[in-house]
């Protein structure tokens, strides 16, 4: 059993037993074109862009067409995370996806996205934290990276929020939008990368914020509240006062707590990659940490709050505004329903072991990608000649033996 070292405070930098660490070789973002601006929520909404922008900070946000949903989003920013990080999806040992708004309750969207992206060696999974979901997500693939049993991991944050949206409520109506971020974990000898994360929830906070669905007690035990407007079936609902003093509470601490466990400070830090909730959050946080707000990342002026996907988002943002440069210490920071909260520290910076390009890499990525849709397409095809078969043929006789032999690629006569 390999045992990790949480107390590390060796120089600021953590060891492990098996002397691996996470490393993050690639990044992408997705977001789709429609905007919905404040002005244009005044149509149909009793509020106005100075009410939203004062108590927010949101001037807009982008809502998912009607061929857009969390798989689509989140497969291009995976594909693009491929490309930054130079690899093709085969060389992927695992995807996660965080989300709340799940393609199904299954299939999972991770395993939709590793289909469609051709990583036919990767296991796939989602995750459910809400918008503290990537961080819990990237701490899960680094520690399948440091224990050895993985090399690669692709994590994605994707969500279409506005679907699970009552447009009718105006507590949450003006706050989210839809978009996707994802990152590639690769595995190094070389100190740095994912150094330290804290995970924490507290259930009891379960009625502050949440989307009742199949299966929901609340909404079977409690019909009257549904029929009242309290709860509505797969429709989002929050107590914005109590999440905003919960928020604030909690992101000082875990942030603080991130940095202890990596034998860090505030002063190391250069810059914090927050869940983009509210600015009037991020300014709160601020001050109790006693720091520049310029310290903490913020796009949510122009995306909203896109849950699992504001971090890698914003993350995505920081670097090409060159926020970001090699060496440097961020912190992530999320905090969401569950309640649930997480913090990571992550030292930036791609191994020169894993600088080099692969002059073929790219037209591979993209025949990957082809040759990925069309073997769906083919399975899905057989198998629905299978049942067309095997209802005008019941039992099939020979012939089933037959294409029984064929499908385990076996000769035959």
């Amino acid at each position: 059993m390999v045992i990790l070292n949480n107390n590390h405070k060796n120089g600021g930098r953590p060891r492990f037993d098996t002397g691996l660490y996470a490393h993050v070789a690639g990044w992408g973002m997705a977001v789709p074109e429609n905007v919905l601006t404040n002005e244009d929520i005044e149509a149909f909404l009793e509020t106005s862009d100075e009410w939203i922008r004062t108590r927010t900070g949101i001037r807009e946000r982008r809502i998912a067409g009607e061929r857009e949903s969390t798989a689509s989003l989140g497969l291009r920013a995976a594909q693009q995370a491929l490309e930054v990080a130079d690899i093709l999806p085969v060389e992927l040992d695992m995807v996660i996806v965080a989300t709340s708004t799940p393609e199904h309750i299954f299939p999972s969207t991770a395993s939709l996205i590793q289909d469609q992206l051709g990583a036919s060696r990767a296991g796939a999974f989602d995750l459910s934290a809400a918008c503290s979901g990537f961080v819990y997500a990237v701490d899960m693939a680094a520690q399948a990276i440091r224990s050895g049993s993985i090399e690669t991991a692709l994590v994605v944050g994707a969500e279409t929020m506005t679907r699970v949206m009552d447009w009718q409520d105006r507590s949450t109506s003006i706050l989210f939008g839809d978009g996707a971020g994802a990152i590639v974990l690769k595995s190094s000898e070389i100190e740095g990368g994912v150094l330290s994360a804290v995970l924490r929830s507290d259930g009891s906070g379960c009625d502050l914020l949440g989307i009742p669905t199949v299966g929901s007690q609340d909404v079977l035990l409690s019909p009257e509240m549904s029929q009242n407007g309290h709860l509505k079936m797969h429709k989002m609902f929050m107590h914005g006062s109590e999440v905003f003093k919960f928020a604030t509470r909690v992101i000082g601490d875990s942030i603080l707590e991130a940095l202890d466990k990596a034998g860090l400070t505030l002063d190391d830090v250069d810059l914090i990659v927050p869940h983009q909730a509210n600015d009037r959050i991020l300014q709160s946080a601020a001050r109790a940490l006693k720091v520049d707000k310029d310290l903490f990342m913020s796009n949510v002026e122009r995306y909203g709050n896109t849950s699992a996907a504001s971090i890698p988002i914003a993350l995505c943002e920081a670097l090409e505004q060159g926020r970001v440069e090699d060496g440097d210490v961020l912190v992530f920071v999320g905090f969401g329903g569950g309640l649930t909260w997480a913090s990571m520290v992550v030292q930036w910076g791609v191994p020169d072991e894993d600088m080099q390009t692969h002059r073929f890499s790219k037209q591979r990525r993209k025949l990957s990608y082809i040759g990925a849709r069309w073997r769906s397409r083919a399975i899905r095809t057989r198998r629905n000649l299978n049942e067309t078969i095997d209802r005008i043929r019941p039992g099939g006789g020979r012939l089933k033996r037959l294409r029984h032999k064929a499908d385990q690629h076996e000769d035959f006569d």
